[in-house]
């Protein structure tokens, strides 16, 4: 039996985060919401591509969209192991469909999950292969306990251990911020060696600007991730490269005396001189 047919309904979103606040909100501005998240557009692009989910719902987003991802180094992992695989986060989206694409079809749906930020677990068709994270109390209990189970089978885990997308630097780079050492905290308990994997791709010059004003004037509010949908939507024709690098053994990094913070920097290196 098919699922249904998924929309994106930001009213709906904000009444199941705000409750009984939702109301407060005024109709401009919710339509200007829409507006800025490109709602139709999504909605038509979820319309196309059902009513596949996982690797091939993946896949079809890149095909409506005309995006070509080079894959260069799968032929570096040995099949039979379980891996952590750990790449740049530069676009917030896309960059996570084309993993669960490319990936999603070397090892099966059944056997790869990747971790997200919560709010993504609304796009119904990836729920099989996503893992909550950034969850609180009773919720948050009950994410850690699948991720647990996750690194604890034989399935190919993703993570994006700076935990935000690429933002611009004072030395004018785009790269990812500090990685947090959870990503080598995880491979050590299960004992998987991690891929480095780097992602090829930018984002529009008036994300980074926004992020950077946003950041400059102090807010504390992540006011740029409102433009992420949009930056998938304008993504369309666009080329961009996935490259797997050789696993690392971190336990052997550890063993040498490296911290886990320590060893989440080297990672990070690895991944931009791939």
């Amino acid at each position: 039996m098919k699922k249904p047919l998924i929309k994106i309904d930001l009213a709906a979103i904000l009444n199941k985060r705000l409750g009984t606040r939702a109301k407060w909100v005024p109709a401009f501005l919710l339509h200007g919401l829409e507006r800025l998240v490109r709602q139709d557009e999504l909605n038509r692009l979820l319309e196309r591509a059902y009513p596949a989910e996982g690797s091939e719902f993946a896949r079809r987003i890149l095909q409506e969209l005309s995006i070509t991802v080079e894959v260069e180094g799968l032929d570096r992992l040995p099949d039979g192991e379980a891996f952590e695989f750990v790449s740049n986060h530069p676009l917030g989206g896309l960059d996570g469909i084309a993993l669960v694409g490319v990936l999603g079809e070397r090892y099966g749906d059944e056997n790869l999950r990747v971790l997200v930020n919560d709010m993504l677990m609304h796009v119904t068709p990836l729920a099989d292969v996503f893992l909550p994270v950034n969850k609180y109390g009773s919720q948050g209990r009950e994410a850690a306990r699948q991720i647990g189970e996750a690194f604890a089978s034989g399935r190919q885990i993703v993570m994006f251990p700076a935990g935000l997308v690429s933002r611009r630097h004072p030395d004018g780079s785009i790269r990812d911020l500090e990685w947090q050492k959870s990503c080598v905290v995880k491979a050590l308990e299960s004992g998987r060696r991690v891929v480095p994997v780097y992602f090829d791709g930018l984002n529009s010059p008036r994300f980074y600007r926004v992020a950077r004003w946003r950041k400059l004037l102090g807010l504390k509010v992540n006011i740029e991730q409102a433009l992420l949908p949009g930056e998938l939507c304008d993504a369309r024709g666009r080329r961009y490269r996935i490259i797997f690098g050789t696993p690392v053994d971190v336990a052997a990094l550890r063993a040498e005396g490296h911290t886990p913070a320590v060893i989440a920097a080297t990672l990070r290196r690895l991944v931009y001189r791939l």
